[in-house]
């Protein structure tokens, strides 16, 4: 689900030409300095050859799939593993894929049947069988913890897998797993073969890509550490799921993954053809791509929105009525119309308005200083003679983290800080790179609003999202020595209704009632509908990223010949 961007960022005023010339000069200035991008040339004469160069700001960290939700992960993942069911970006159907046909289901969903092809093999030349497709579940149902292997946030209630016969597996469960389906289409549920099931969590990370074996139509041929990966068509492939368009082998020769992380690099090696498609394209540069002929492509993740997390337990914001006034006193509007584009919708959920379950939050997040003043008054925050609020001497103070995962997170914090700053409210950005920022996250004293968002085409994102043992990031639980103690076990009663009720339509009641209370709560305000936005190529057809936003490269094929892409700077 995609579209292609028609508009740019706002007006004149809030995007001044100075702006523009600021960045086509640093863009400039880092052309000279392409040359070290291996794969990457004066000419796009990868593209010549059939390997298409894709430039990413972060380097995958994993290919364990239940991990794979970072990014950069879930684009390696996605090109080399397949999946029992396939969904459809545009509809979100689930269809087949190794499986023959959509499962059989009992009536409560504590059991799910499959039948699956008999003719996959995976690029070590193994088969895909039904003995391979339980063992890949239950490590992803039951995690490993000698190895460190965590359990699929996306997989409720696994109990363990049955091979029925040759072609034939079930799948039981405890309890109601009513998106398992579901799951299994997620590049979270990629299959790999039997030697890469034996891995350590180690196993996964950069250095030892190329043993990672899957049966997808792309095969990790090549790796430099931290920079590049290499992956290569795989010329036997024929198993890609029957209701898409291209069938066979894939239409790219190789695809050249490059670690671009400075944002002017890669714009400046899409704007000078030394790069074939570039994933992060901040807002502001939206326009100027568009002008010099390189279209952007939009994909949405249609899931949990780009949200901002109250974390309750911390003191400062066990009052709901601060946080209500945290809500009213942030210009969600004036944010989106400096720092972003249509790309990106303002959000009026916690869910975003394509994904399964949304329920519209009416007037949920209206801006008003007013009533954000006079909820602080009454909960004893008051102004002191340095224009900052107290309470019992005590400043109110709020570290967010930055999202280096989501687009402009630093520049969203730094208005924000601005916006409450002239509340009398402190508000500090916390630093670190990713792994010192997810370390913080778990810490209520280190940050006590948490930026974030996750993607899933299902009812249970929301349980993904702030369910205490997945990725719990309200806080809710919180574990002191042995001891767990949940915060609101009604919110936890509500997440899990949606992940244990059978029938597809309390599913949607139980995520509209849990989207309610959140709102009643306060516990998150939702910013924005996070798209996934992509530079690409005027040449690059058939590029189709899946249906949370991540590249798909199987059906992308390079074509000169229709290479129409503006001759002006």
């Amino acid at each position: 689900m995609f579209k292609k961007h028609r508009h740019g960022l706002g007006s004149p005023e809030t995007k001044p030409r100075s702006i523009t010339r600021r960045f086509f000069t640093a863009a400039a200035a880092t052309l000279a300095g392409l040359a070290v991008l291996s794969g990457c040339t004066a000419q796009p004469s990868q593209a010549e050859d059939n390997t298409l160069t894709y430039l990413e700001p972060q380097f995958f960290r994993t290919l364990y799939p239940p991990s794979a939700g970072f990014y950069p992960n879930g684009s390696v993942v996605n090109n080399i593993a397949d999946r029992l069911l396939y969904q459809d970006p545009e509809t979100l159907e689930l269809k087949p894929w190794i499986a023959t046909e959509l499962p059989e289901v009992n009536e409560d969903a504590t059991e799910f049947t499959f039948n699956i092809r008999t003719d996959v093999t995976y690029s070590d030349g193994t088969p895909l069988t039904a003995e391979n497709v339980v063992k890949n579940f239950d490590l992803y149902g039951l995690g490993d913890q000698d190895r460190r292997l965590t359990i699929s946030e996306q997989i409720t209630n696994y109990d363990h897998g049955e091979v029925v016969d040759e072609d034939t597996v079930r799948f039981h469960f405890s309890e109601p797993a009513p998106g398992f389906a579901q799951a299994t289409s997620s590049f979270n549920a990629g299959l790999y073969a039997d030697s890469t099931l034996e891995f350590a969590n180690e196993d996964f990370a950069p250095g030892n890509a190329q043993n990672v074996i899957g049966s997808g139509p792309f095969v990790i041929t090549d790796e430099t550490l931290g920079t590049n990966l290499t992956l290569t068509a795989r010329e036997d492939y024929d198993w890609a799921p029957p209701s898409r368009e291209h069938q066979g082998r894939a239409k790219l020769d190789a695809v050249n993954y490059v670690l671009a992380g400075e944002e002017s690099v890669r714009i400046g090696a899409i704007v000078a053809g030394q790069g074939d498609i570039a994933r992060q394209i901040e807002a502001p540069v939206e326009a100027h791509l568009k002008d010099a002929g390189i279209p952007i492509i939009s994909a949405a993740t249609n899931g949990v929105n780009n949200s901002f997390n109250f974390r309750f337990k911390n003191e400062l914001l066990s009052d709901i009525r601060v946080r209500q006034a945290l809500i009213h006193a942030i210009d969600r509007e004036k944010i989106m119309r400096v720092l972003f584009s249509d790309s990106y919708p303002l959000a009026t959920s916690v869910l975003a308005q394509n994904a399964l379950g949304y329920k519209e939050q009416v007037d949920a997040y209206v801006y008003d200083l007013d009533k954000a003043t006079a909820l602080l008054d009454e909960a004893g925050w008051t102004l002191d003679s340095d224009g900052m609020r107290r309470k019992d001497g005590e400043l109110l103070e709020l570290t967010f983290n930055e999202a280096l995962p989501q687009p402009r997170s630093r520049e969203v914090v730094t208005m924000v800080q601005e916006q409450l700053g002239d509340l009398g409210i402190k508000v500090n950005l916390n630093p670190g790179d990713q792994a010192a920022q997810d370390a913080d996250s778990k810490d209520l004293n280190k940050i006590q609003v948490r930026h974030t968002m996750v993607g899933r085409a299902d009812y249970d994102v929301l349980k993904s999202q702030l369910y205490s043992t997945n990725r719990n990031e309200l806080l809710n639980m919180t574990v002191e020595g042995e001891t767990a103690d949940i915060g609101d076990p009604h919110l936890e009663e509500l997440l899990m209704a949606i992940a244990s009720s059978p029938r597809e339509e309390d599913r949607a009641a139980a995520s509209a009632a849990a989207q309610d209370y959140i709102t009643e709560q306060a516990y998150v305000l939702p910013l924005f509908e996070e798209p996934v936005v992509y530079g690409v190529q005027p040449y690059v057809k058939g590029f189709s990223p899946e249906v949370i936003g991540r590249p798909s490269f199987y059906e992308t094929y390079i074509d000169h010949s229709s290479d129409h892409s503006s001759e002006e700077d």
